[in-house]
């Protein structure tokens, strides 16, 4: 990947709906080889997909929390119910696996704090392995992005 290449994520990141003539443009090609890069770099995985990031609050989803969630014990049975149920869950918008006194963090993002309370006890609360939960809800976003640093 050359300094080309990098300067088309950044370009798709801010904007990925720009036309390949302004990225083009953006990034000193022409329209041909310009496209030729950005199928390459989908091919090789770089671009994984294109995305329209909408606003939580327009839909009924702007209400954030974080939640830690630790298993009862390191097992691969609670571990593949938690992760395949969390995979199905539209309100989790992240799950990672993490270190610490936790075993997942998830980021979660509903309609209001009724919704919120719902998902913890219909959802988290009723998988077998799950010992505990701790939540951080934000009271305001300071920075959210997206874009990756490209360097």
């Amino acid at each position: 990947m050359d300094h080309i290449d990098r300067s088309i994520l950044r370009q798709l990141q801010a904007d990925s709906s720009i036309s390949n003539q302004d990225l083009a443009a953006k990034v000193g090609l022409s329209p041909s080889p310009c496209l030729r890069r950005v199928r390459a770099l989908e091919a090789s995985g770089a671009i994984r997909g294109y995305v329209a990031l909408v606003d939580g609050e327009s839909v009924g989803a702007g209400f954030r929390a974080f939640v830690e969630v630790r298993l009862e014990k390191q097992s691969e049975a609670f571990s593949n119910t938690f992760e395949s149920t969390i995979l199905r869950r539209d309100e989790v918008l992240e799950c990672s696996f993490i270190t610490g006194d936790y075993d997942y963090l998830l980021k979660v993002a509903v309609e209001d704090i009724t919704a919120f309370h719902n998902f913890m006890t219909q959802v988290l609360g009723r998988l077998p392995g799950v010992a505990n939960t701790r939540t951080m809800i934000p009271v305001k976003r300071i920075k959210e992005t997206t874009a990756l640093r490209i360097a």
